[in-house]
């Protein structure tokens, strides 16, 4: 009997998965501080923005950079107007600051001066300027053709030249204008001009051209002070004795020219401001 019992027991333990464990005060006690303690505090959580509705989400509409946002602004922008062109009264009118009277015109010096409208478009204001008297004009036409027009040992590059050469020394307006323009016009090489005008030791010269106007600057700006060894410096760079009186000829008759024009303020003609400024090919 006692045999069947522990058997019936040990079924029974089968079913219920082991031997049914007890209750007691220490067996409770762990559960009832489980029970009994708050549950771990959790962290909160991060703050996050609520979604905006979509009608504002739609009606910003997707953010631009603000770099092409300007320059969306700026070619939306309709173009400014041209500035209005500038007027101003005309630089070479009256020739000069004389009030005198030009005197009738003779057959001969009309027939000059319509030669000069048909060759360069205009009549020199320094023509203009001497018109008042036809022989003080005939004298000084006379006295220019032969110094710078007619056959000499100096091209007449040179003798351009040693006008503007001259003319920077003396800053003559007038002459500066007119004859910078001759040399761009004769040498083709705008750049020489404009460099004469400044000041001729800027320019690329070949030792004649140099040395030649070397002497005419010294006897300009220094005439007291002119010796042997000037003369002979051009000498050594082929200028003849001939060439020589011509280069000192041609530096009196602009040091002459320079007074006069400066002293009237005499004004070139506004075209020989646009003459030779494109090289020659």
């Amino acid at each position: 009997m006692a045999r069947k019992m522990r058997a019936l027991e040990g079924v029974e333990k089968a079913k219920t998965g082991g031997a049914k464990k007890t209750s007691t005060p220490e067996n409770e006690a762990p559960v009832a501080a489980k029970a009994a303690s708050p549950a771990p505090a959790r962290a909160p959580a991060a703050r996050r923005s609520a979604p905006k509705p979509a009608v504002e989400a739609a009606t910003k509409g997707p953010v631009k950079p603000a770099g092409r946002s300007a320059r969306a602004k700026a070619q939306a922008k309709p173009a400014a107007a041209p500035p209005s062109p500038v007027t101003r009264a005309p630089d070479d009118s009256p020739a000069i600051a004389l009030g005198l009277a030009p005197a009738p015109l003779d057959a001969a010096t009309q027939a000059y001066f319509d030669k000069c409208v048909e060759k360069i478009g205009f009549i020199p204001n320094v023509l203009q300027a001497y018109a008042f008297d036809m022989a003080k004009l005939a004298a000084f036409n006379a006295m220019y053709s032969d110094l710078m027009l007619a056959p000499s040992g100096l091209s007449k590059l040179e003798r351009e030249m040693i006008a503007v050469a001259v003319s920077n020394v003396n800053k003559c307006y007038y002459c500066l204008t007119a004859h910078g323009a001759a040399v761009r016009q004769l040498s083709g090489d705008p750049m020489l001009g404009e460099q004469l005008v400044m000041n001729y030791r800027a320019a690329r010269l070949s030792p004649r051209q140099r040395a030649m106007l070397d002497f005419a600057v010294k006897l300009t700006e220094r005439p007291h002070a002119m010796e042997e060894e000037d003369r002979e410096a051009l000498r050594k760079v082929g200028f003849s004795e001939r060439d020589i009186w011509d280069v000192a000829a041609v530096t009196g008759f602009f040091n002459m020219s320079n007074r006069i024009a400066t002293a009237t303020d005499m004004r070139p003609n506004e075209g020989y401001h646009g003459q030779a400024r494109v090289p020659r090919s």
